[in-house]
């Protein structure tokens, strides 16, 4: 089995080159099989509470309902959180990383946020609405060198922000010349479950999703209720630390209480909660699969002012820091409460080399993607002038912005 080396990522990002890189990594369970795990939850208008998405995918030849336990944007922000854990923590290698950073002043405190978590990365609102030494960011020469390139030249965006071109970005704001980056890397968990057919047709329908029982114990007692001064004081006491919704709200509902009488404080989390079925429960899937996919024909789209040989290594080493991410996010299989998952086998890594050829390669630790990372920035120092020195631009977030940040379902 070939390992994966800078030759080959030189090799990828060369004219006719391999098309993409998978990994696909059968996952399971933690507690075994015979566990339910949870799905990603999306906002449903019609559903309280929220809904799991379904689609209908090929496991081998049979058609079956696969559930969306990590999506394809929020496994794209792992590998991004991962990188940006590395460069916080000092990494001597990934420090050099070239990153955006926007700091806020809040309650006393500096706030600081980078390009790689940022929603839009280097097109986010909160970095155009800045400024860069006290001059708006979007009138600065090194901002608009960024949202001016594109892909016949995108050396601004390596040397600035190259998660933009590895993870994708959108200038969506702009009047013209707008960026559009899609991502290079995709990836996503999915988790085969067992679905109904039509006797009549044969065609499959989306399983129904369970009801789960939710309780919450109060020792001092199942129900505490509270006179209308009594809540009202308590809830001033801590004005402080709730938000405003939930203080108005629990405001109101004392306001409602009359005189010689009193009510539940469930609102100012005081009491406990009887068993009831109101939170959807988890899913049981037969199959669990994480796939990552790397396309170098999309790097191969990109170009850096560095001739052939020279665009070839900036794209190897675009290629090898999305792998760095990749590696990074894999080792780390934190989703969400209820669940935990585990590896059930090595991830397979295959290579496509064209016309229906594949070449299967070693998958890559984190310590291996460090020293791929380390010779393809080294190689492409060498032959494409390419200079990575860490924090490229510093913007002070505007005021107005974070004084405006409430919490979500307080806005209008």
């Amino acid at each position: 089995m070939r390992s994966l080396d800078l030759d080959v990522l030189l090799a990828a990002g060369s004219p006719g080159g391999s098309s993409c890189l998978t990994s696909t990594t059968t996952l399971e369970p933690a507690g075994g099989r015979h566990t339910s795990v949870a799905p990603a939850k999306f906002a449903d208008r019609a559903k309280k509470g929220g809904a799991y998405a379904y689609e209908q995918r090929f496991l081998g030849d049979e058609s079956r309902y696969a559930a969306i336990i990590d999506s394809k944007q929020s496994q794209l922000n792992r590998a991004e959180q991962a990188l940006a854990q590395a460069i916080e923590d000092g990494h001597p290698l990934l420090s050099r990383v070239p990153h955006v950073q926007v700091t806020y002043e809040r309650d006393g405190a500096v706030e600081r946020y980078y390009d790689l978590t940022l929603p839009h990365r280097v097109f986010d609102g909160h970095i155009r609405a800045g400024t860069i030494d006290g001059v708006p960011t979007t009138q600065t020469p090194e901002y608009r060198a960024v949202r001016d390139a594109t892909p016949a030249n995108a050396r601004a965006l390596l040397q600035t922000s190259p998660v933009t071109l590895v993870f994708g970005g959108w200038d969506s704001s702009r009047r013209s010349r707008q960026g559009r980056w899609r991502s290079a890397l995709v990836g996503e968990i999915v988790g085969f479950v067992t679905a109904s057919r039509d006797r009549t047709t044969g065609a499959l329908s989306a399983p129904a999703t369970a009801l789960r029982g939710g309780a919450r114990v109060d020792p001092v007692g199942m129900q505490i209720n509270l006179t209308k001064k009594s809540m009202t004081e308590t809830a001033t006491r801590q004005q402080a630390e709730l938000s405003p919704g939930t203080y108005n709200d629990i405001v109101k509902a004392a306001n409602g209480i009359k005189a010689g009488e009193s009510r539940s404080a469930s609102a100012l989390g005081l009491g406990g909660i009887p068993p009831t079925l109101d939170q959807l429960a988890g899913v049981a899937c037969d199959t669990i699969i994480r796939t990552h996919v790397l396309s170098f024909a999309t790097l191969r789209q990109m170009r850096f002012g560095a001739g052939v040989d020279g665009d070839a290594a900036c794209r190897a080493l675009l290629a090898a820091l999305a792998l760095n991410a990749l590696a990074r996010s894999d080792a780390e299989l934190c989703l969400r409460a209820n669940c935990d998952l585990v590896e059930a086998e090595q991830p397979k890594v295959r290579l496509d080399q064209r016309g229906g050829s594949f070449a299967d390669v070693e998958p890559l630790s984190i310590d291996a993607a460090d020293l791929l990372l380390g010779e393809a920035l080294a190689h492409a120092e060498k032959v494409a002038d390419v200079t990575w020195s860490g924090l490229a631009m510093r913007v002070t977030g505007n005021p107005d912005i974070v004084s405006g940040a409430v919490e979500t379902g307080d806005g209008e």
